[in-house]
């Protein structure tokens, strides 16, 4: 996560055939957080880049209302994988 915020470690990440690895990581993993984890750095692998001024991720202001959308995301992201376990393990 950390490397692939600023737009050199997304360079690296790409020229280093990253997107190979996630696409077989995601093949196989059965882990949701983990999977949820390869989706979102895929998107970032693969996605074009910032425009300028925003090359690096971790130094962009984020709208407040973007970042609760952002934050409800994540949140039912994750109540979605504990309905999925209590689910499985009934």
């Amino acid at each position: 996560e950390q490397l692939a915020a600023t737009k050199a470690g997304r360079w690296q990440l790409r020229s280093r055939g990253s997107f190979l690895v996630l696409r077989e990581l995601h093949a196989w993993e059965r882990d949701p957080e983990v999977l949820s984890a390869c989706h979102k750095l895929i998107q970032v692998v693969i996605g074009d880049e910032p425009e300028a001024g925003m090359e690096n991720l971790l130094e962009v202001t984020i709208p407040e209302e973007l970042e609760e959308r952002l934050r409800d995301m994540d949140r039912e992201e994750e109540e979605q994988r504990r309905r999925d376990r209590e689910g499985t393990a009934r």
